[in-house]
């Protein structure tokens, strides 16, 4: 059995609550980003200031994905009527879905990919360009790449083994195909991550298109995919019909990488800050539920309904505990593991928010270096997170700004985002470019 190891101013608005202006210069190592102005980021004054929630009924957007469950549960479990809120969960059946639901007002909050409220904040989440902001976390690890069972005997765990196949199918003109859930999202980061490190090109030696989470397994099955990432349970029903099989899981390209967000609009989030701590009172309390092990049974029969994943419980469970079957004779086991509180999940850490602009510019996302440390200090907010927890006498961490080590062993400094993504083998960053004075 395999063991994995744990190692541990683009769309600048001036309108923005407490902008931050900073000036940066070369991104070399002797000029990295002054990251200390996010640790002083100023809180607005309502938020000091304990209340009964401004707006008392909450409809909440999700998708059919196991990592909507504490929003489930804190739903079922009568979590957010305890802190005051009538709840609704609506359930969309794409992220574009999501998206245009919470723009709308159909939804107030949404179970989001954390790029979401990111490409936002630079223009890349549609044409109607409102801010979002993320308060909480929903979730780490928990998601996989599944490629095709024909392609069983060519690729285990190790992209690289794709490549020279790959490299073929794209000169006789019939390119493999891997889905993604949507352009800047989690899922795009990790199959385009997994594929690099490989020396496979995402945008040049493989078609990659888009395709809602639910349709994975369906497209798989008429022929149409050699591989997809997506959350579950679509890589188990993948597995389940003899489709496909697990080449390797998102903690293993990052372990207890961010993943899913509660989100909402910033224009929401500011007009009604009591509205928001009630909700993360109740994301509290679900998401510490949901993370003991003797419930798991329980949340996997909720999250089966028709209205959340509409997916057998014995799926939904089989990629809640610590050891995954990956569906060709692979066991990873020791994992953390999809996680919903454990290890200050759900603070709203800014170096994500970099991280996430830095794979951006990798990929040609951003034509130019972005405002990294304004972007993340108005997506980001900690703010709302520790107002919440602290009316609820909870202990909690702080931004922090350690770096990260990916699957390639490429280590992260948050720090230095531009040096980091032109220092990758395959980038589209040509050169190091210069940061703009924002």
């Amino acid at each position: 059995m395999a063991e994995l190891a744990h190692p541990q101013g683009n769309g600048y608005r001036a309108d923005g609550p407490s902008p931050l202006r900073l000036t940066e210069v070369v991104a070399r190592r002797s000029d990295a980003l002054d990251l200390s102005p996010l640790l002083a980021r100023s809180r607005s004054p309502e938020l000091s200031v304990p209340g009964d929630p401004e707006v008392d009924h909450l409809t909440f957007g999700i998708l059919p994905l196991t990592d909507c469950a504490p929003i489930a549960v804190a739903h079922e479990k009568k979590f957010f009527q305890r802190y005051g809120i009538t709840s609704s969960v609506t359930k969309f059946g794409s992220w574009t879905a999501s998206r245009d639901g919470l723009l709308s007002g159909r939804a107030h909050a949404a179970h989001m990919l954390f790029g979401m409220p990111v490409a936002a904040a630079v223009g890349k989440l549609g044409t109607e360009h409102r801010p979002l902001v993320i308060p909480w976390i929903l979730n780490r690890n928990g998601q996989a790449i599944t490629v095709s069972a024909r392609h069983s005997q060519r690729v285990s765990s190790s992209a690289r083994n794709l490549r020279a196949f790959a490299q073929e199918c794209r000169e006789g003109g019939r390119p493999m195909v891997f889905a993604m859930t949507l352009q800047p999202g989690t899922h795009a980061m990790w199959l385009r991550y997994w594929l690099a490190s490989g020396g496979i090109n995402p945008d040049t030696d493989v078609a990659l298109i888009t395709i809602p989470p639910p349709m994975m397994v369906t497209n798989m099955r008429a022929g149409r995919l050699d591989g997809f990432c997506a959350g579950e349970p679509w890589n188990v029903r993948a597995i389940e019909e003899e489709l496909g099989f697990t080449a390797v899981l998102s903690e293993e390209i990052w372990p207890d990488h961010p993943e899913k967000v509660l989100a909402f609009t910033e224009d929401f989030s500011e007009a009604h800050p009591n509205s928001v701590k009630a909700a993360l009172k109740a994301l509290h309390e679900a998401s510490l539920w949901c993370d003991e092990e003797s419930h798991r049974e329980e949340l996997a029969a909720i999250l089966e309904q028709t209205q959340y994943l509409a997916c057998s419980a014995t799926s939904i469970k089989s990629r809640l505990g610590s050891t995954v079957d990956c569906g060709n004779g692979r066991f990873v086991q020791n994992l953390r593991g999809l996680t919903f509180s454990r290890r200050e999940c759900n603070y709203p850490q800014p170096k994500f928010a970099v991280w996430w602009l830095s794979q951006f510019r990798r990929w040609a996302m951003l034509p130019s270096a972005p405002d990294y440390l304004g972007v993340a200090a108005r997506v980001m907010r900690p703010d709302f997170y520790e107002a919440a927890m602290k009316e609820l006498g909870v202990s909690h961490g702080r931004p922090e700004f350690t770096s990260e080590t990916l699957l390639d062993g490429k280590v992260f400094d948050p720090a230095q985002p531009e040096m980091y993504a032109a220092d990758f083998e395959i980038t589209a960053l040509k050169k190091k470019p210069l940061i703009h004075e924002s």
